[in-house]
Protein backbone atom coordinates (compact mmCIF):
# COMPACT_ATOMS: atom_id res chain seq x y z
CA UNK A 1 0.00 0.00 0.00
CA UNK A 2 1.32 3.56 -0.78
CA UNK A 3 1.36 6.15 1.98
CA UNK A 4 -0.49 8.94 0.98
CA UNK A 5 1.75 12.27 1.13
CA UNK A 6 0.25 14.30 4.52
CA UNK A 7 -1.49 17.62 3.57
CA UNK A 8 1.80 19.64 5.02
CA UNK A 9 5.24 18.51 5.82
CA UNK A 10 6.65 19.58 9.39
CA UNK A 11 8.91 22.54 9.07
CA UNK A 12 12.73 22.16 8.79
CA UNK A 13 14.72 25.22 8.41
CA UNK A 14 14.29 29.24 8.27
CA UNK A 15 14.45 28.56 4.58
CA UNK A 16 11.11 26.42 4.92
CA UNK A 17 9.47 28.34 7.49
CA UNK A 18 7.49 30.60 6.00
CA UNK A 19 6.56 28.07 2.95
CA UNK A 20 5.07 25.13 4.51
CA UNK A 21 1.51 26.82 5.28
CA UNK A 22 -1.57 24.68 5.53
CA UNK A 23 -2.06 25.49 1.91
CA UNK A 24 1.13 24.23 0.96
CA UNK A 25 0.33 20.04 -0.06
CA UNK A 26 1.03 20.40 -3.71
CA UNK A 27 -2.84 20.80 -4.43
CA UNK A 28 -4.18 22.12 -7.16
CA UNK A 29 -4.46 25.50 -7.98
CA UNK A 30 -7.74 27.32 -7.98
CA UNK A 31 -9.80 26.39 -11.12
CA UNK A 32 -8.15 22.99 -12.26
CA UNK A 33 -9.67 19.92 -12.74
CA UNK A 34 -8.47 16.63 -12.27
CA UNK A 35 -6.85 16.91 -15.34
CA UNK A 36 -4.88 20.17 -16.30
CA UNK A 37 -1.66 21.72 -16.81
CA UNK A 38 -1.52 24.95 -14.14
CA UNK A 39 -1.41 28.13 -14.96
CA UNK A 40 -0.02 28.16 -18.91
CA UNK A 41 1.25 24.95 -18.18
CA UNK A 42 1.18 22.01 -21.29
CA UNK A 43 -2.55 21.04 -21.48
CA UNK A 44 -3.64 17.78 -20.22
CA UNK A 45 0.26 16.53 -18.87
CA UNK A 46 -0.73 17.30 -15.05
CA UNK A 47 -3.21 14.40 -13.16
CA UNK A 48 -4.83 15.44 -9.96
CA UNK A 49 -6.71 13.43 -7.71
CA UNK A 50 -8.50 14.45 -5.26
CA UNK A 51 -6.80 18.11 -5.70
CA UNK A 52 -3.16 16.56 -5.47
CA UNK A 53 -0.87 16.37 -7.80
CA UNK A 54 -0.24 12.90 -8.63
CA UNK A 55 1.50 12.91 -12.09
CA UNK A 56 2.26 14.85 -14.85
CA UNK A 57 5.34 14.77 -17.52
CA UNK A 58 8.59 15.68 -16.95
CA UNK A 59 8.29 18.85 -19.24
CA UNK A 60 4.54 19.82 -17.46
CA UNK A 61 6.68 19.51 -14.35
CA UNK A 62 8.87 22.07 -15.04
CA UNK A 63 6.58 24.32 -16.24
CA UNK A 64 4.15 23.94 -13.47
CA UNK A 65 7.48 25.30 -11.12
CA UNK A 66 7.99 28.19 -13.19
CA UNK A 67 5.39 31.95 -12.11
CA UNK A 68 3.09 33.77 -13.97
CA UNK A 69 1.48 36.86 -14.02
CA UNK A 70 -1.63 35.45 -11.94
CA UNK A 71 0.09 32.15 -10.52
CA UNK A 72 2.81 31.36 -7.99
CA UNK A 73 3.84 27.33 -7.58
CA UNK A 74 2.81 26.06 -4.26
CA UNK A 75 5.58 25.94 -1.96
CA UNK A 76 5.59 22.26 -0.94
CA UNK A 77 5.75 21.76 -4.60
CA UNK A 78 8.79 23.85 -5.33
CA UNK A 79 10.68 22.04 -2.66
CA UNK A 80 9.33 18.16 -3.80
CA UNK A 81 10.22 18.86 -7.04
CA UNK A 82 13.74 20.79 -7.22
CA UNK A 83 14.22 17.93 -5.04
CA UNK A 84 13.22 15.00 -7.21
CA UNK A 85 13.53 16.78 -10.45
CA UNK A 86 17.35 15.46 -10.28
CA UNK A 87 16.64 11.82 -10.36
CA UNK A 88 15.71 13.04 -14.69
CA UNK A 89 17.43 15.75 -14.80
CA UNK A 90 20.70 17.61 -13.84
CA UNK A 91 19.72 20.74 -11.91
CA UNK A 92 22.09 22.73 -14.30
CA UNK A 93 19.48 21.67 -17.21
CA UNK A 94 16.42 22.27 -14.82
CA UNK A 95 17.40 26.00 -14.55
CA UNK A 96 17.96 26.29 -18.36
CA UNK A 97 14.77 25.18 -19.10
CA UNK A 98 13.05 27.64 -16.67
CA UNK A 99 15.65 30.39 -18.05
CA UNK A 100 13.76 29.50 -21.22
CA UNK A 101 9.97 29.83 -19.74
CA UNK A 102 10.62 32.80 -18.74
CA UNK A 103 11.87 34.63 -21.92
CA UNK A 104 8.60 32.98 -23.62
CA UNK A 105 6.63 34.62 -21.58
CA UNK A 106 8.38 37.31 -20.75
CA UNK A 107 8.32 38.14 -24.49
CA UNK A 108 4.60 37.39 -24.40
CA UNK A 109 4.08 40.26 -21.43
CA UNK A 110 6.55 42.78 -23.73
CA UNK A 111 3.50 42.97 -26.16
CA UNK A 112 1.40 44.04 -23.92
CA UNK A 113 0.98 47.56 -22.40
CA UNK A 114 0.90 47.46 -18.83
CA UNK A 115 4.41 46.97 -17.95
CA UNK A 116 3.80 46.56 -14.55
CA UNK A 117 2.67 43.05 -15.38
CA UNK A 118 6.17 41.96 -16.62
CA UNK A 119 7.65 43.55 -12.97
CA UNK A 120 5.06 41.65 -11.16
CA UNK A 121 6.54 38.49 -13.23
CA UNK A 122 10.32 39.31 -13.35
CA UNK A 123 9.99 39.77 -8.87
CA UNK A 124 8.20 36.46 -9.24
CA UNK A 125 10.87 34.74 -10.85
CA UNK A 126 13.45 36.24 -8.74
CA UNK A 127 11.64 34.77 -5.50
CA UNK A 128 11.64 31.44 -6.96
CA UNK A 129 15.46 31.73 -7.88
CA UNK A 130 15.50 32.86 -4.54
CA UNK A 131 13.69 29.94 -2.74
CA UNK A 132 15.81 27.42 -5.08
CA UNK A 133 19.31 29.13 -4.27
CA UNK A 134 18.28 28.81 -0.11
CA UNK A 135 16.75 25.12 -0.19
CA UNK A 136 19.80 23.43 -2.74
CA UNK A 137 22.45 25.83 -2.59
CA UNK A 138 25.24 23.10 -3.21
CA UNK A 139 22.90 22.90 -7.16
CA UNK A 140 24.79 26.65 -8.19
CA UNK A 141 28.58 24.63 -7.30
CA UNK A 142 28.74 23.65 -10.90
CA UNK A 143 30.03 26.35 -12.98
CA UNK A 144 27.78 25.99 -15.62
CA UNK A 145 24.20 25.99 -12.89
CA UNK A 146 26.11 29.18 -11.81
CA UNK A 147 26.60 30.71 -15.63
CA UNK A 148 22.30 29.90 -15.89
CA UNK A 149 21.40 31.52 -13.12
CA UNK A 150 23.94 34.95 -14.10
CA UNK A 151 22.26 34.46 -17.18
CA UNK A 152 18.56 34.75 -16.24
CA UNK A 153 19.26 37.32 -13.12
CA UNK A 154 21.51 39.29 -16.20
CA UNK A 155 17.69 39.65 -18.27
CA UNK A 156 15.25 40.02 -14.98
CA UNK A 157 17.36 43.45 -14.11
CA UNK A 158 16.78 44.80 -17.52
CA UNK A 159 12.92 44.99 -16.49
CA UNK A 160 14.19 47.03 -13.19
CA UNK A 161 15.27 49.78 -14.09
CA UNK A 162 13.14 52.42 -11.88
CA UNK A 163 13.87 51.61 -8.10
CA UNK A 164 15.93 48.46 -8.12
CA UNK A 165 13.77 46.87 -5.87
CA UNK A 166 14.96 43.66 -8.53
CA UNK A 167 18.29 43.99 -8.30
CA UNK A 168 18.74 44.57 -5.01
CA UNK A 169 16.78 41.40 -4.20
CA UNK A 170 19.11 39.35 -6.86
CA UNK A 171 22.18 41.05 -5.02
CA UNK A 172 20.91 40.20 -1.54
CA UNK A 173 20.33 36.54 -2.96
CA UNK A 174 23.64 35.95 -4.77
CA UNK A 175 25.82 37.54 -1.74
CA UNK A 176 24.16 34.46 0.36
CA UNK A 177 24.07 32.21 -2.08
CA UNK A 178 28.04 32.68 -2.45
CA UNK A 179 28.46 32.48 1.90
CA UNK A 180 26.57 28.96 1.93
CA UNK A 181 28.84 27.81 -1.00
CA UNK A 182 31.98 28.66 1.12
CA UNK A 183 30.51 27.71 4.25
CA UNK A 184 29.84 24.58 2.95
CA UNK A 185 33.01 23.91 1.34
CA UNK A 186 35.26 25.01 4.16
CA UNK A 187 32.62 22.16 6.77
CA UNK A 188 33.77 19.65 4.02
CA UNK A 189 37.58 20.29 4.54
CA UNK A 190 36.92 20.23 8.13
CA UNK A 191 35.24 17.06 7.95
CA UNK A 192 38.27 15.43 5.71
CA UNK A 193 40.35 15.14 9.24
CA UNK A 194 38.93 12.14 10.23
CA UNK A 195 39.52 9.85 13.22
CA UNK A 196 42.84 7.95 12.59
CA UNK A 197 42.99 4.13 11.27
CA UNK A 198 41.87 1.56 13.12
CA UNK A 199 44.95 0.28 15.68
CA UNK A 200 46.21 -3.38 14.36
CA UNK A 201 48.19 -4.22 17.21
CA UNK A 202 50.26 -7.13 16.87
CA UNK A 203 51.52 -6.38 20.31
CA UNK A 204 48.21 -7.27 22.12
CA UNK A 205 49.04 -10.91 21.67
CA UNK A 206 51.96 -10.42 24.17
CA UNK A 207 51.70 -7.80 26.46
CA UNK A 208 48.19 -6.43 27.60
CA UNK A 209 47.77 -2.50 28.06
CA UNK A 210 48.47 -1.13 31.68
CA UNK A 211 45.82 -1.43 34.02
CA UNK A 212 46.49 2.38 34.47
CA UNK A 213 46.06 3.27 30.64
CA UNK A 214 43.08 5.63 30.32
CA UNK A 215 39.34 4.89 29.25
CA UNK A 216 36.46 6.21 29.05
CA UNK A 217 35.42 5.75 32.51
CA UNK A 218 38.68 7.74 33.38
CA UNK A 219 37.16 10.42 31.09
CA UNK A 220 33.66 10.67 31.98
CA UNK A 221 31.98 8.07 34.35
CA UNK A 222 28.43 9.85 34.61
CA UNK A 223 26.37 7.75 31.11
CA UNK A 224 23.84 10.59 31.04
CA UNK A 225 26.41 13.23 30.45
CA UNK A 226 28.19 10.72 28.00
CA UNK A 227 24.79 10.56 26.14
CA UNK A 228 24.78 14.35 25.93
CA UNK A 229 27.54 14.35 24.36
CA UNK A 230 27.30 11.83 21.99
CA UNK A 231 24.50 13.61 21.16
CA UNK A 232 26.25 17.12 20.37
CA UNK A 233 28.32 14.88 17.81
CA UNK A 234 25.73 13.42 16.51
CA UNK A 235 23.69 17.39 15.82
CA UNK A 236 27.21 18.48 14.38
CA UNK A 237 27.55 15.35 12.02
CA UNK A 238 23.93 15.00 11.14
CA UNK A 239 23.30 18.96 9.95
CA UNK A 240 26.32 18.71 7.72
CA UNK A 241 24.00 16.22 5.23
CA UNK A 242 21.41 18.53 3.05
CA UNK A 243 18.03 16.90 0.96
CA UNK A 244 20.18 16.72 -1.87
CA UNK A 245 22.72 14.67 -0.57
CA UNK A 246 19.84 11.86 0.48
CA UNK A 247 18.58 12.43 -3.33
CA UNK A 248 21.97 11.14 -3.97
CA UNK A 249 20.62 7.53 -2.82
CA UNK A 250 18.23 7.49 -5.42
CA UNK A 251 20.44 8.71 -8.28
CA UNK A 252 23.27 6.88 -7.42
CA UNK A 253 20.72 3.84 -8.03
CA UNK A 254 19.39 5.06 -11.21
CA UNK A 255 22.80 5.61 -12.49
CA UNK A 256 23.87 2.02 -11.50
CA UNK A 257 20.46 0.68 -13.22
CA UNK A 258 20.71 2.65 -16.22
CA UNK A 259 24.40 3.05 -16.60
CA UNK A 260 23.50 6.81 -17.15
CA UNK A 261 25.20 9.43 -14.85
CA UNK A 262 21.66 11.07 -13.23
CA UNK A 263 23.75 12.76 -10.21
CA UNK A 264 27.43 13.68 -9.08
CA UNK A 265 28.11 10.10 -6.74
CA UNK A 266 30.72 12.15 -5.23
CA UNK A 267 28.08 14.26 -3.28
CA UNK A 268 27.51 11.30 -1.30
CA UNK A 269 30.56 11.97 0.80
CA UNK A 270 28.10 13.55 4.07
CA UNK A 271 26.41 10.59 4.05
CA UNK A 272 29.16 8.21 3.91
CA UNK A 273 30.83 10.61 6.59
CA UNK A 274 27.93 10.40 9.10
CA UNK A 275 27.67 6.35 8.50
CA UNK A 276 31.39 6.17 9.48
CA UNK A 277 30.85 7.67 12.66
CA UNK A 278 28.25 5.02 13.68
CA UNK A 279 31.25 2.50 12.70
CA UNK A 280 33.64 4.32 14.55
CA UNK A 281 31.45 4.13 17.75
CA UNK A 282 30.62 0.67 17.62
CA UNK A 283 34.09 -0.11 17.33
CA UNK A 284 34.93 2.59 19.98
CA UNK A 285 32.37 0.54 22.25
CA UNK A 286 33.68 -2.59 21.72
CA UNK A 287 37.70 -1.52 21.86
CA UNK A 288 37.04 0.00 25.03
CA UNK A 289 35.61 -3.25 26.52
CA UNK A 290 37.95 -5.80 25.04
CA UNK A 291 41.23 -4.21 25.90
CA UNK A 292 40.31 -4.25 29.81
CA UNK A 293 42.32 -6.75 31.38
CA UNK A 294 40.12 -7.79 35.01
CA UNK A 295 37.02 -9.44 34.63
CA UNK A 296 35.27 -7.16 36.93
CA UNK A 297 36.63 -3.77 35.38
CA UNK A 298 34.76 -5.28 32.02
CA UNK A 299 31.70 -5.80 33.61
CA UNK A 300 31.23 -2.39 34.92
CA UNK A 301 32.04 -1.24 31.26
CA UNK A 302 29.22 -2.75 29.93
CA UNK A 303 27.00 -2.18 32.66
CA UNK A 304 28.18 1.77 31.82
CA UNK A 305 27.59 1.68 27.58
CA UNK A 306 24.15 -0.31 28.42
CA UNK A 307 23.83 2.72 30.70
CA UNK A 308 24.53 5.03 27.90
CA UNK A 309 22.26 3.26 25.54
CA UNK A 310 19.41 3.78 27.81
CA UNK A 311 20.44 7.68 28.43
CA UNK A 312 20.58 7.83 24.00
CA UNK A 313 17.33 6.11 24.12
CA UNK A 314 15.08 8.34 26.24
CA UNK A 315 16.51 11.54 24.68
CA UNK A 316 15.66 10.43 21.42
CA UNK A 317 19.25 10.02 20.07
CA UNK A 318 18.21 6.32 18.79
CA UNK A 319 21.52 6.38 16.47
CA UNK A 320 24.26 6.43 19.31
CA UNK A 321 21.85 3.89 21.07
CA UNK A 322 22.29 1.52 18.33
CA UNK A 323 25.62 1.97 17.73
CA UNK A 324 26.58 1.04 21.04
CA UNK A 325 24.22 -2.06 21.16
CA UNK A 326 25.91 -2.77 17.96
CA UNK A 327 29.37 -2.88 19.36
CA UNK A 328 28.08 -4.91 22.34
CA UNK A 329 27.08 -7.67 20.25
CA UNK A 330 30.02 -7.69 18.05
CA UNK A 331 31.35 -11.30 18.13
CA UNK A 332 34.70 -10.52 20.31
CA UNK A 333 32.44 -8.69 22.70
CA UNK A 334 29.19 -11.46 22.75
CA UNK A 335 31.84 -14.07 23.14
CA UNK A 336 33.03 -12.92 26.48
CA UNK A 337 30.10 -15.34 28.09
CA UNK A 338 32.07 -15.01 31.83
CA UNK A 339 32.22 -11.29 31.73
CA UNK A 340 28.58 -11.09 30.24
CA UNK A 341 27.29 -13.45 33.06
CA UNK A 342 27.98 -10.96 36.12
CA UNK A 343 25.80 -8.46 33.96
CA UNK A 344 22.74 -6.94 34.92
CA UNK A 345 21.02 -7.62 31.76
CA UNK A 346 17.61 -6.51 32.56
CA UNK A 347 18.28 -3.11 30.96
CA UNK A 348 19.86 -4.48 27.75
CA UNK A 349 17.40 -6.94 27.20
CA UNK A 350 14.50 -3.94 27.33
CA UNK A 351 17.15 -2.15 24.74
CA UNK A 352 17.39 -5.16 22.57
CA UNK A 353 13.60 -5.44 22.55
CA UNK A 354 13.58 -1.70 20.88
CA UNK A 355 16.20 -2.54 18.62
CA UNK A 356 14.10 -6.13 17.52
CA UNK A 357 14.60 -6.04 13.80
CA UNK A 358 12.00 -8.14 13.12
CA UNK A 359 8.13 -7.08 11.56
CA UNK A 360 10.73 -4.44 9.93
CA UNK A 361 12.20 -2.82 13.35
CA UNK A 362 8.30 -2.53 14.33
CA UNK A 363 9.14 -1.51 18.06
CA UNK A 364 11.76 1.02 16.91
CA UNK A 365 9.21 2.51 14.40
CA UNK A 366 6.84 2.86 17.60
CA UNK A 367 9.29 4.70 19.87
CA UNK A 368 10.62 6.99 16.76
CA UNK A 369 7.06 7.62 16.21
CA UNK A 370 6.55 8.61 19.98
CA UNK A 371 9.82 10.73 19.85
CA UNK A 372 8.38 12.34 17.10
CA UNK A 373 5.18 13.06 18.46
CA UNK A 374 7.13 14.82 21.51
CA UNK A 375 9.00 16.87 19.53
CA UNK A 376 6.41 18.08 17.40
CA UNK A 377 4.78 19.06 20.48
CA UNK A 378 7.73 20.01 22.66
CA UNK A 379 8.42 22.91 24.81
CA UNK A 380 12.17 22.79 25.62
CA UNK A 381 15.02 22.08 23.21
CA UNK A 382 15.80 18.68 25.01
CA UNK A 383 11.86 17.54 24.09
CA UNK A 384 13.02 18.23 20.50
CA UNK A 385 15.49 15.84 19.96
CA UNK A 386 15.24 12.96 17.28
CA UNK A 387 18.05 11.31 15.44
CA UNK A 388 16.35 8.19 13.70
CA UNK A 389 18.96 5.33 13.17
CA UNK A 390 20.57 6.81 10.08
CA UNK A 391 20.99 3.41 8.06
CA UNK A 392 17.36 2.41 8.83
CA UNK A 393 16.31 5.83 7.06
CA UNK A 394 18.70 5.80 4.24
CA UNK A 395 17.17 1.90 3.51
CA UNK A 396 13.15 3.10 3.30
CA UNK A 397 13.89 5.92 1.56
CA UNK A 398 16.07 3.32 -1.05
CA UNK A 399 13.08 0.86 -0.19
CA UNK A 400 10.49 3.48 -1.20
CA UNK A 401 12.37 4.24 -4.34
CA UNK A 402 13.00 0.56 -5.24
CA UNK A 403 9.46 -0.49 -4.85
CA UNK A 404 7.62 2.38 -7.07
CA UNK A 405 8.82 3.14 -10.04
CA UNK A 406 9.65 6.78 -11.26
CA UNK A 407 7.48 6.13 -14.67
CA UNK A 408 3.68 5.51 -15.07
CA UNK A 409 2.33 2.64 -18.20
CA UNK A 410 1.78 6.58 -19.88
CA UNK A 411 5.03 7.59 -19.14
CA UNK A 412 4.28 10.26 -16.58
CA UNK A 413 5.95 10.79 -13.74
CA UNK A 414 5.01 9.11 -10.31
CA UNK A 415 4.81 12.11 -8.27
CA UNK A 416 2.92 10.48 -5.59
CA UNK A 417 6.04 8.56 -5.15
CA UNK A 418 7.90 11.86 -4.98
CA UNK A 419 5.94 13.34 -2.54
CA UNK A 420 6.50 10.54 -0.18
CA UNK A 421 10.23 10.84 -0.48
CA UNK A 422 9.64 14.32 -0.37
CA UNK A 423 8.18 14.40 2.90
CA UNK A 424 10.22 11.85 4.66
CA UNK A 425 13.02 14.04 3.73
CA UNK A 426 11.55 17.36 4.84
CA UNK A 427 11.36 14.93 8.55
CA UNK A 428 14.73 14.15 8.59
CA UNK A 429 15.41 17.80 7.68
CA UNK A 430 12.91 19.00 10.54
CA UNK A 431 15.22 16.52 13.37
CA UNK A 432 18.50 17.76 11.48
CA UNK A 433 18.53 21.27 12.67
CA UNK A 434 17.46 21.20 16.27
CA UNK A 435 19.85 23.16 18.79
CA UNK A 436 21.71 20.95 20.96
CA UNK A 437 20.70 21.97 24.92
CA UNK A 438 23.45 20.61 26.45
CA UNK A 439 26.76 22.37 27.60
CA UNK A 440 29.78 20.79 25.46
CA UNK A 441 32.66 18.78 26.86
CA UNK A 442 35.70 19.35 24.47
CA UNK A 443 37.58 16.81 27.14
CA UNK A 444 34.88 14.15 26.39
CA UNK A 445 34.33 14.85 22.95
CA UNK A 446 38.24 14.88 21.98
CA UNK A 447 37.92 11.01 23.28
CA UNK A 448 35.28 10.13 21.43
CA UNK A 449 36.45 11.24 18.56
CA UNK A 450 40.45 10.83 18.49
CA UNK A 451 40.72 7.66 21.29
CA UNK A 452 42.53 4.65 19.27
CA UNK A 453 39.65 1.64 18.07
CA UNK A 454 41.39 -1.89 17.62
CA UNK A 455 40.83 -3.52 14.51
CA UNK A 456 38.62 -6.74 14.04
CA UNK A 457 41.44 -8.83 14.38
CA UNK A 458 42.93 -7.15 17.30
CA UNK A 459 39.56 -7.08 19.23
CA UNK A 460 39.49 -10.87 18.69
CA UNK A 461 43.35 -11.38 20.06
CA UNK A 462 42.43 -9.17 23.20
CA UNK A 463 38.88 -10.97 23.47
CA UNK A 464 40.61 -14.94 23.57
CA UNK A 465 43.56 -13.25 25.51
CA UNK A 466 40.74 -12.67 28.35
CA UNK A 467 38.59 -15.15 28.23
CA UNK A 468 40.15 -18.33 26.34
CA UNK A 469 38.65 -20.00 23.24
CA UNK A 470 35.52 -22.60 24.75
CA UNK A 471 35.08 -24.67 21.41
CA UNK A 472 36.67 -26.05 18.35
CA UNK A 473 35.86 -23.25 16.43
CA UNK A 474 37.47 -20.61 18.37
CA UNK A 475 40.65 -22.81 19.34
CA UNK A 476 41.13 -22.79 15.31
CA UNK A 477 40.68 -19.35 14.99
CA UNK A 478 42.63 -18.44 18.15
CA UNK A 479 45.21 -20.35 16.50
CA UNK A 480 45.20 -18.96 12.86
CA UNK A 481 45.38 -15.69 14.62
CA UNK A 482 48.60 -16.28 16.81
CA UNK A 483 50.12 -17.68 13.53
CA UNK A 484 49.59 -15.17 11.39
CA UNK A 485 50.93 -12.29 14.11
CA UNK A 486 53.62 -14.65 14.05
CA UNK A 487 54.53 -14.77 10.52
CA UNK A 488 53.71 -10.83 10.65
CA UNK A 489 55.97 -10.09 12.88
Amino acid sequence: MFLEPQETMPQTSVVFSSCLGPSCSGQAQPGMGERGGGAGGASGELIFQEGRLISGSLEALMEHLVPRVDYYPDRTYIFTFLLSSRVFVPPRDLLARVGQIYLEQRQQLEDEPEKAKLKSFSAKIVQLLQEWTEAFPYDFQDEKAMAELKAITHRVTQCDEENGTVKKAIAQMTQSLLLSLAARSQFQELREKLRPPAVDKGSVLKTKPPAAQKDILGVCCDPLVLAQQLTHIELDRVSSIHPEDLMQIISHVDSLDNHRCRGDLTKTYSLEAYDNWFNCLSMLVATEVCRVVKKKHRTRMLEFFIDVARECFNMGNFNSMMAIISGMNLSPVARLKKTWSKVKTAKFDVLEHHMDPSSNFCNYRTALQGATQRSQMANSSREKIVIPVFNLFVKDIYFLHKIHTNHLPNGHINFKKFWEISRQIHEFMTWTQVECPFEKDKKIQNYLLTAPIYSEEALFIASFESEGPENHMEKDSWKTLRTTLLNRA
